[in-house]
């Protein structure tokens, strides 16, 4: 596996075992039902971490099992070492990702590259075996092979750079593949498997169809210029258009009833709720059947900790690692009069007292009126109090308590400052007065804040840094997880999802793709609107910039494994044009060399395959 083999057995060594319960190859390939459980293998290697789950007989030693699983590791490698998330965990060489500071023996690094390594093996066996049958259906299940394949081997390319390229089971050392081989082989396994593959939508789910094939073209193309120096838009644009044109929609189906259906993407029955319309490729988890510490159940388990109530994540427990870094959070906050005019008209209520920005002169701070009887208010507060009143006039006002309110109550003292909203409802005679950055109009905005500081001083003190509630092991009526014990989540996890290609197809337009920029604006208020439940932050032709995308992407696809290979195609990663907190391991983030756009091939390998070149900087 180190060095992308397998070894073939002599002909003396074939042996049949006398164990009546083993399984030899020639079994697993004896006829099309057989050769479909090795292609299952070939799923669960990216989603499970060896033979027996959760632990206990690895595919990869010299790492925690859990630590290894594919999804847990590009989390690490590509959200951990940008703004989007930040550890609090120790154990070495993690701190090191989000420093940016890693080294050629970083045990995570490796880790990743041993992975995709032995996906590639396995993929070669199965490819190579599979041939043999002479069958239609087993043509299907080559096909699918050989996207993992090349989806693989996209992976190692974007991480890594130039990596050795076989696709034969051998015993011969490789050869170092260029980054341009690489991407050539990829797209040209993607252009010849494409007919090959299901129909869009007709596979059963959690297999790829051809709408994968196209999807990942789409990701290819994209970020060609960033792998190869040669642009490919106009076809990012051609097949984002093939994949906008397959079986496949955009989730809209509020399943639990909370406002928004962006939710339902990452609950534990988000393969029924109607979500699963939406996913090109998944990586399949469950509870019972599927047990590992990598995949959704670190995404969940990870991010709970602090005063949060591990339960209403279906789970038993939280870990208090990962959290959000502030100029993430930023990216959904604009300023308070955007916020107030994303709730609706002014209305007749308004805000008044030493808490407020006007004090208790008049005029009072206005509210919004979100629905009828009900205001809202986005807004600074300080220390005091307040009251509600109508037309700046003490004839019609509320006072109370405990979110109750009292027709000419008393002065509501005000525990909560800082950036706010507030909101008066007449219809029950209550009022909330509630942090900003849990109540923000866009739904994709799923943030903890409650013991929780927005700021990072401390990067090992969980309670320092939003936490992320966007993975939820419960469903969409709100029961938790098939796992009784609340140890391992149901979620599937979305590799490959159609809002992913919108946003593929609006950047490549914007980059001289060719594509239609009216229909990328719809495309993204497509989203838009299901993020914020109406159509009050569309946007038009005019407001559609380059920018405006990136950060759309980081609104949408957060903690999916897309932000390190966005923020490089945007020359956002290593340099000083973005900083986040802790970037470069300082407290305001600084630039890195350009070097660290690509990770280090792992030392051991070098050792044993004299062909390989070690990536620059290590």
């Amino acid at each position: 596996m180190a060095s992308f083999l397998m070894v073939s057995c002599h002909d003396d060594l074939n042996q049949t075992p006398i164990d009546p319960d083993s399984t030899t190859e020639e079994d697993v390939f004896a006829n099309a039902d057989q050769a479909k459980g090795a292609l299952a293998k070939l799923y669960a290697s990216l989603a499970l971490t060896g033979q027996q789950g959760p632990a206990g007989q690895p595919d990869i030693s010299g790492i925690d099992e859990g630590f290894s699983q594919y999804s847990r590791m590009l989390f690490n490698l590509n959200e951990l070492t940008t703004d989007h998330a930040i550890v609090g965990w120790g154990d070495p060489g993690l701190p090191d990702l989000h420093g940016l500071s890693w080294s050629s023996g970083n045990d995570f690094t490796e880790a990743m590259y041993y992975r995709l390594a032995q996906e590639v093996s396995f993929t070669n066996s199965f490819i190579s075996n599979a041939e043999a049958l002479s069958d239609d259906t087993v043509d299907q299940f080559i096909a699918e092979a050989r996207f993992l394949r090349a989806f693989t081997y996209y992976n190692l390319m974007d991480l890594y750079g130039n990596v050795p390229l076989t696709t034969e089971i051998s015993t011969d050392l490789p050869e170092q593949a260029s980054r341009e081989e690489i991407f050539n082989f990829v797209e040209e396994e993607l252009l010849e498997i494409q007919e090959q593959m299901a129909e869009s939508g007709s596979n059963e789910y959690g297999r790829v169809d051809r709408a994968a094939a196209w999807a990942l073209l789409s990701k290819l193309y994209l970020n060609a210029e960033a792998f190869i120096g040669s642009p490919r838009y106009n076809d990012a644009v051609v097949y984002s258009e093939k994949v906008l044109n397959t079986s496949y929609s955009i989730n809209t189906t509020d399943a639990n009833g909370n406002g928004s259906a962006y939710d339902e993407l990452f609950l534990a029955d988000n393969n029924t709720n109607g979500a699963q319309k939406e996913f090109i490729f998944t990586l399949n988890f469950d509870g019972l059947q599927s047990q590992t510490f990598g995949g959704t159940t670190f995404l969940v388990h990870a991010a709970v900790g602090g005063t949060m109530n591990p339960s209403e994540f279906g789970i038993n427990g939280g870990w208090a690692g990962n959290r959000v870094t502030e100029t993430f959070v930023n990216k959904f906050v604009t300023n308070n009069s955007e916020l107030n005019a994303s709730i609706g008209p002014v209305s007749d209520w308004g805000i008044i007292g030493d808490a407020t920005p006007n004090g208790w002169s008049a005029p009072d701070t206005e509210m919004y009126e979100a629905s009828p009887a009900v205001y809202q208010l986005y807004t600074e507060l300080t220390d005091g109090e307040l009251k509600f009143r109508k037309n700046d006039d003490w004839a019609e006002n509320y006072g109370g308590s405990d979110g109750n309110l009292e027709l000419d109550g008393d002065n509501i003292t005000v525990n909560t400052t800082g950036r706010v909203v507030i909101t008066l409802n007449l219809n029950q005679n209550t009022y909330s007065i509630e942090s900003i950055y849990e109540n923000l109009p866009d739904a994709r905005a799923m943030f903890y804040t409650d013991g929780q500081t927005l700021e990072i001083n401390d990067v090992a003190t969980f309670e320092e840094g939003l936490t992320v509630t966007k993975f939820k092991n419960i469903d969409s009526n709100g029961n938790p997880g098939s796992d009784s014990t609340g140890d391992f989540v149901d979620i599937d996890l979305p590799v490959i999802r159609l809002a992913e290609i919108y946003l593929n197809y609006a950047e490549a337009t914007l980059r001289g793709g060719g594509g239609n920029t009216s229909r990328a604006v719809n495309l993204i208020n497509e989203l838009r609107e299901r993020a914020y439940g109406n159509t009050s932050a569309n946007i038009s032709t005019g407001d559609l910039d380059l920018q405006f995308v990136l950060d759309e992407r980081s609104r949408e696809l957060y903690w999916e494994g897309q932000r390190r290979t966005d923020l490089i195609r945007y020359e956002q990663f290593t340099t000083s044009q973005y900083l986040w907190p802790f970037k470069g391991g300082v407290k305001d983030g600084v630039s890195a060399p350009n070097y660290r756009r690509l990770f280090p091939i792992p030392n051991d390998l070098l050792t044993i395959n004299p062909n390989l070149t070690q990536n620059e900087g290590y």
